[in-house]
């Protein structure tokens, strides 16, 4: 049995309800129903830092390895550090003090960054136009792969890239993105106050703000 996961039989097993369609949840309100999975996703700050199975932590990066991607040139790569190795404490390193004080308590960091060169199917030599936005997608993938597991997750853009370039020794031509930072979700308690105040799901613009028939109005 492994120690880190006594229940290997039920830790993939996604939760059901989450499936269905609904249209409110915690304060959130949707203006046509959705599934549960995009409702009840948000990204928290307080996390318990308990150890993640391997089959959990990669089951996020199989969900990425599926997001769509321009000419399937997959530009995603990933670098991760557990909690409890040298490696995390370098990753927390990278970032600013304000996410330092609640993603130190995260059970793994990861470093997401994009590879716009790559090589096409055919062997032509390319460079993709949206490697930033496939890396995006597969965020998105990895994000939702974890709220079905029941992991949370939160992705930041406040570190010193540099920094992390150098010290997951970024390969040239590689455009580091953002840290994500994966745990189970914590008590909210355990947060300063200022954060406490803003552990909640954010709502959300209306539908009539972002999207638009035909054309861009003139004001948005």
């Amino acid at each position: 049995m492994d120690a880190q996961n006594p229940h290997p039989e039920n830790s993939l097993a996604p939760d059901p309800q989450l499936i269905s369609l609904i249209s409110e949840v915690d304060g959130r309100a949707a203006e046509t129903p959705v599934s549960a999975l995009f409702m009840q996703r948000w990204s928290s700050r307080a996390m318990t830092g308990e150890p993640i199975p391997d089959e959990i932590l990669f089951a996020l990066f199989e969900a990425a390895r599926y997001a769509p991607s321009s000419f399937n040139s997959q530009p995603w790569r990933f670098v991760y550090a557990r909690r409890g190795t040298p490696e995390f404490e370098r990753f927390v390193g990278f970032l600013s003090e304000f996410n330092q004080s609640w993603a130190k308590d995260a059970s793994a960091l990861v470093l997401i960054a994009s590879q716009a060169a790559f090589v096409s199917q055919q062997g032509k030599d390319l460079v993709s136009g949206s490697s930033s936005f496939d890396a995006g997608a597969a965020w998105a993938s990895l994000a939702l792969q974890a709220s079905l597991l029941g992991w949370t997750t939160r992705a930041m853009a406040g570190f010193d890239k540099e920094l992390a370039r150098v010290g997951v020794n970024a390969p040239d031509g590689v455009k580091i993105e953002a840290m994500i930072a994966v745990s189970k979700r914590g008590d909210a308690s355990q947060l300063s106050p200022d954060k406490q105040a803003m552990e909640k799901p954010n709502a959300r613009k209306k539908i009539a703000e972002i999207v638009f028939s035909g054309a861009f109005p003139g004001d948005c």
